[in-house]
C-alpha cells in the first residue's frame, strides 16, 4: 500500500501550516494511502493526531515516502537527512536572517539554522513542492533536482461568519473614517513602519481621521515596541489599533470593517491574508515584493514602490472611485477560484502519487 507520511516541527491548531498538514493527511487517507503526521512537538489539542518523529524508525516500511513541511529550524531536518526513504519538501519559505539583525539575535540564529537546513535538504529531496514560484526558485537555486508549485491548502469556505458585536464595536469606534488594515505577525520583514508612514501621509493629504488596524501576534517584541513608538512619535497613537488573539469571527469583522487592505511587506513567501481579504471583499493595495505579485495577480493595485505618498494615493484612488473598488472586489473573488481547496488537494495527491510510484521525479 502507498504510504506518504508527513513530518512537521510543530503541529498547532489555528495555524496555517498545521491546518495544511492535517488536510493533506486526510486527503492522502481518502486516496487509500497510509498517512501519519510525525512531529517534534504538538499542541495538547492535537496530541492524538501526532506521533513523535523519534518513533518513526520502528514504524518505517519499505516504499514509504516522507513529506517534510519546511518553514522553520528543527531537529526533524537533521533526522530526515539521515533517512534513506524518498524525501519530498513542502517549502513554506524561511525569512532571511538579515531582517532580524539588530532586533533579536536568538531569532537571527534560529532562522540562519533553518536556511542552512533548507540548503542541506534541497539536494537530497526527490522533489520540492513550493507555495509559490518565488519559493520554488529558492529550492532550484539550492540544487533541488525537481520542483513544482502547489499553493498551500486554505479552506476559504470554512468560516463561522462575522462576529456582529465586534463589527459594531469597530464601526462605532471610528465612524466614517477611512480604515486601512494589515494582517500579519509583528515581525521586521512585514515592514509595519511603512504602514505607519503611509497612514501619516494619507491623513495629511486625504483624511485626517483615517485609522490603521494591525492584526497579528507579536513575534518580535523589540520590533513591535519600535513600531508603536514610531506611531507615537508621529502623533498617531490613537489612530493605530492592534488586534491580537482574535477569534475567526472577530478577524472576519476586522476584514469586513476595513476599507482597504494594505500590504507593504518586504518578504512574503505566499501571503494568505491576501486571500482572506479577497474572501471578505476588501480591496487590496500591495507592494510587489516576494510572492505578493503572483499571489495577488490582477486582484488588487500592485505597487512598484512602498513610498508613502504612492501608497496613500493608491488608497485614495480606491476610496474615491466606487466603480474601481467594486471591480477590485470582483477580481478578488475570481482570483480565489484559483486557490480552491479541491483543486490544490487534487494536485497534491497527483504529485505525491507520481513520487510514490517512481520514487523519483524527472524535472
Amino acid at each position: 500500500m502507498t504510504a506518504v507520511h508527513q513530518f512537521v516541527p510543530a503541529l498547532l491548531p489555528r495555524d496555517a501550516t498545521g491546518d495544511h498538514t492535517r488536510a493533506l493527511r486526510d486527503a492522502f487517507r481518502s486516496a487509500g494511502w497510509e498517512s501519519d503526521i510525525y512531529v517534534e512537538a504538538a499542541h495538547d489539542e492535537l496530541q492524538d493526531e501526532a506521533i513523535y518523529f523519534e518513533e518513526y524508525p520502528a514504524l518505517a516500511r519499505p516504499g514509504d515516502v516522507l513529506l517534510y513541511q519546511l518553514g522553520t529550524s528543527s531537529p526533524v531536518a537533521e533526522f530526515l537527512l539521515g533517512r534513506d526513504e524518498p524525501l519530498v519538501l513542502d517549502y513554506h519559505n524561511v525569512t532571511p536572517e538579515s531582517f532580524y539583525e539588530g532586533w533579536e539575535e536568538h531569532t537571527v540564529a534560529k532562522v540562519a539554522l533553518a536556511r542552512e537546513q533548507v540548503a542541506a535538504l534541497a539536494p537530497k529531496a526527490v522533489l520540492g513542492i513550493a507555495d509559490s514560484a518565488f519559493n520554488a526558485r529558492e529550492l532550484d537555486d539550492l540544487g533541488c533536482p525537481a520542483t513544482t508549485v502547489v499553493p498551500i491548502l486554505v479552506d476559504l469556505e470554512d468560516e463561522d461568519g462575522v462576529d456582529e458585536r465586534e463589527r459594531t464595536r469597530l464601526a462605532t469606534d471610528h465612524g466614517e473614517a477611512t480604515v486601512l488594515l494589515f494582517v500579519g505577525r509583528l515581525s521586521p520583514n512585514k515592514a509595519h513602519e511603512r504602514l505607519i508612514e503611509a497612514l501619516f501621509v494619507y491623513r495629511r493629504l486625504y483624511d485626517p481621521a483615517a485609522r490603521l488596524h494591525l492584526v497579528g501576534p507579536t513575534v518580535t517584541p523589540t520590533y513591535a515596541e519600535a513600531v508603536f513608538a514610531f506611531a507615537e512619535e508621529l502623533g498617531l497613537t490613537d489612530a493605530v489599533r492592534h488586534g491580537e488573539g482574535l477569534t475567526d469571527g472577530q478577524l472576519a469583522a476586522w476584514y469586513e470593517d476595513a476599507d482597504v487592505f494594505v500590504c507593504l511587506s518586504e518578504h512574503e513567501g505566499f501571503c494568505i491574508p491576501l486571500l482572506e481579504s479577497m474572501r471578505a471583499g476588501t480591496p487590496i493595495v500591495a507592494f510587489d515584493a516576494g510572492a505578493v505579485g503572483e499571489t495577488l495577480a490582477d486582484a488588487g493595485i500592485l505597487l512598484p514602490s512602498a513610498r508613502p505618498a504612492l501608497v496613500a494615493a493608491a488608497v485614495a484612488r480606491i476610496r474615491g472611485d466606487a466603480a474601481l473598488a467594486s471591480w477590485l472586489t470582483e477580481a478578488g473573488r475570481r482570483r480565489l477560484a484559483d486557490f480552491a481547496v479541491e483543486t490544490t488537494t487534487r494536485r497534491f495527491v497527483e504529485v505525491l502519487a507520481e513520487v510514490a510510484g517512481a520514487e523519483r521525479v524527472v524535472a
